[in-house]
């Protein structure tokens, strides 16, 4: 089924059904200057990115829905012509239907439309069904999270929870007050199933959850846990899981990989507003740059990190009731020692307008493993 079919058809149901439908409208603008690796040396480009979008939400009872949809458009001639430009337009999400259209290229600019999300539930006292273009969260880490390989987070990016929907059916039940079980069933472009499933509990002293995904080409037990340090107000959290998957190389040819990756962190929000978040992650296997290059389409394309070991932390505090500034440091051990700095200032003027300036400032002993730096700044208008 189209997105087009899918987007009338929770407006035909929306509509038809005795419940509440809101509308919302959001734009995004974000002017940008930034390079490219995979162009030449010193190559370097300004650019507009402007995301127009619309949200649909409806709630009767114990039924519930949300569509959610956006027109982008980018304005540059330099980075629409650009070769890292055609693997944007490219990239699709990994659904047995088409969730945008194709780009549509005029005079500097080019613009698309896609699907963002478009799920209906059910949801009572033990149960909660949903089906259709959703997110499915898995994990506990802030800036890694190694056990989704669903949605994983992309903490390198401007809209690090700006991800593709996953066309699935979840299913999640309560056992009792502080337990519960999810199941999910997804299907990708090829037509092909992926499984999970999870168990989440309280004991005494965290949260506990086991997690398991099968796929046709991927399979990962692992866990998940967080919980609080005493009484210090400290809030310790920890996820990791063993994978085995098949990648490809050069010459399309399927090859295994077995590895453990994890996270293990803290977070801590002190009197004056400051809130501190400590990370690491370790992944006992390291992926080349080939090999990333070669599996851009993997289930696991997140755990594929060029170091054994990362560390990360993140500060963020409210200067006043309208400016808040937030920090980003990521540090890889690995053969290039490669750093990643995202400092950025955010001001709401008020219930309708936001503005954000920020960088993403790499660096290291050689070509940096996070790319290129990358300046912006951002205007998000809501009405």
């Amino acid at each position: 089924m189209s997105s087009k079919k899918l987007f009338f058809l929770f407006l035909f149901f929306a509509e038809s059904l005795s419940g509440d439908v809101d509308y919302r409208v959001t734009n995004t603008n974000i002017t940008l200057s930034e390079g490219s690796s995979i162009q030449a040396e010193d190559k370097r480009y300004m650019y507009n990115y402007n995301r127009l979008r619309f949200y649909a939400d409806y709630e009767q009872e114990r039924y519930f829905g949300s569509v959610i949809g956006d027109i982008v458009n980018y304005y540059a001639e330099g980075y629409t012509s650009s070769n890292i430009f055609e693997y944007l337009k490219n990239s699709r999400s990994d659904t047995p239907f088409e969730t945008q259209t194709n780009f549509k290229d005029y005079g500097k600019g080019a613009v698309y439309a896609k699907l963002y999300r478009a799920y209906m539930g059910y949801e009572d006292a033990k149960n909660r069904v949903v089906a259709g273009l959703q997110n499915i969260s898995m994990g506990v880490g802030r800036i890694w999270t190694p056990t989704n390989i669903f949605n994983p987070k992309n903490s390198y990016a401007i809209e690090p929870d700006e991800i593709y929907g996953v066309s699935a059916l979840s299913y999640l039940r309560h056992l009792s007050d502080t337990s519960h079980i999810t199941i999910v069933a997804s299907q990708n472009k090829e037509k092909k199933f992926k499984y999970a499933g999870q168990y989440k509990g309280y004991l005494s002293f965290a949260d506990i959850g086991l997690n398991a995904v099968n796929s046709d080409k991927t399979k990962m037990i692992g866990y998940e846990i967080e919980g609080n340090l005493a009484e210090t107000g400290v809030e310790l959290r920890s996820e990791a899981g063993y994978i085995k998957s098949n990648l490809e190389d050069k010459f399309n040819q399927e090859y295994e990989v077995e590895f453990f990756q994890g996270i293990i962190g803290a977070e801590y929000g002190f009197k004056n507003g400051v809130t501190l978040i400590v990370e690491s992650l370790y992944s006992s296997k390291k992926f080349s740059y080939d090999e990333v290059l070669h599996n851009l389409n993997s289930d696991i394309l997140s755990n594929l990190v060029n170091s054994n070991f990362y560390s990360g932390v993140t500060l963020s505090y409210g200067l006043n009731l309208f400016l808040d500034a937030s920090l980003l440091y990521i540090e890889s051990f690995g053969d290039k020692n490669s750093r990643f700095i995202s400092p950025s200032l955010s001001y709401t003027l008020n219930d309708y307008n936001s503005f954000t300036l920020g960088a993403q400032i790499v660096g290291g002993r050689r070509e940096s493993e996070f790319g290129e730096n990358s300046y912006f700044f951002k205007w998000s208008l809501s009405f």
